[in-house]
């Protein structure tokens, strides 16, 4: 028996037990007996010329050479499922999304449930970094790109769609509301800065006819810190209602300046897919949901203010 003629039934018992650390939990699960698991590992055994186990009573420990030879058998096992799934019509349908991570924690996450219920027979798989998503290797259907990406990501072939215009204001808890009541209030309070936001606070105090003030304060990469720390008393941030909605509500957070004050406005987030995707119809039924969530929200989401 050389390596190409190994049976697959050696390899599928012998990632069972690894994986499930158990000759008899392997047994249950591939409809064998425990000596028959036992049996064929002890064949491939022979056939590698190596202990993948070492059997003590009713336990079994994974030795070195098999703990190696489970990295690459499990990684294979995943893969064989993995496509099983992908074209089995009993599977669940499988709708793979990068999202730009402030975007992903602050709106999408507290809102996929809805798009879950909506699609009981769907599976979702968010991954949420700065990286952005290769289409080429077919590791995702879509991403939401932020503004600054936005050009980058549209290439040859591939369809962006705005998820409409985001309102920028100041920001900050409740305790601090009270001594800003006019735009240059903000010249002696600290400034909470995300770093590579498109929009930042030279935008605002130039929009609002004021010098920006010399740097100091806190500085994040990612507007889901900034909103936190501004809704933990730290300071005020410059930051996107949208992003910053659930603070907003649970008045965490509230727009100081609100009617007093020049808001900055810009597209900040887009849906990006392959334009191949187009007759997929996850993709039809995600950009539908987004949209329609977007409009509902920009309806509702006027009232940021602190209390009269």
């Amino acid at each position: 028996m050389t390596l190409n003629t190994v049976p697959l039934s050696l390899l599928r018992a012998f990632e069972a037990a690894g994986r499930t650390g158990s000759f008899r939990a392997a047994s249950a699960e591939l409809n064998l007996t425990p000596s028959a698991v036992s049996h064929a590992i002890r064949k491939l055994e022979d056939h590698l010329g190596v202990r993948l186990f070492l059997r003590q009573g009713r336990t079994v420990e994974m030795t070195t050479e098999g703990q190696t030879l489970m990295r690459h058998v499990g990684e294979a096992f995943d893969t064989l499922r993995s496509g099983m799934e992908a074209v089995s019509t009993r599977a669940p349908l499988l709708l793979r999304v990068h999202v730009a991570p402030s975007f992903a924690t602050q709106w999408l996450a507290p809102r996929l449930q809805d798009f879950l219920t909506a699609n009981p027979n769907v599976e979702v798989r968010i991954a949420a970094s700065t990286d952005y998503a290769n289409f080429s290797e077919d590791l995702f259907d879509a991403d939401i790109v932020y503004a600054a990406a936005a050009t980058a990501r549209v290439m040859p072939g591939m369809v962006r769609i705005s998820l409409g215009e985001e309102t920028v204001v100041p920001l900050c808890a409740p305790a601090l509301a009270d001594r800003i009541r006019r735009p240059a209030d903000l010249l002696r309070e600290t400034l909470i800065h995300s770093d590579n936001k498109m929009l930042r606070w030279p935008d605002w105090f130039a929009a609002n006819r004021l010098n920006t003030p010399t740097p100091h304060g806190l500085r994040f990469d990612r507007s889901f810190l900034a909103i936190s720390m501004a809704a933990d008393g730290l300071g005020v941030a410059l930051e996107s209602v949208r992003l910053a909605e659930r603070e907003i509500a649970n008045g965490r957070l509230v727009a100081p300046l609100q009617g007093r004050s020049v808001d900055l406005h810009y597209l900040a987030h887009f849906l990006v897919y392959p334009r191949t995707s187009q007759a997929n119809p996850l993709i039809t039924r995600f950009s539908a949901w987004l949209q329609q969530k977007l409009s509902i929200q920009t309806e509702d989401r006027q009232n940021y203010g602190p209390d009269s």
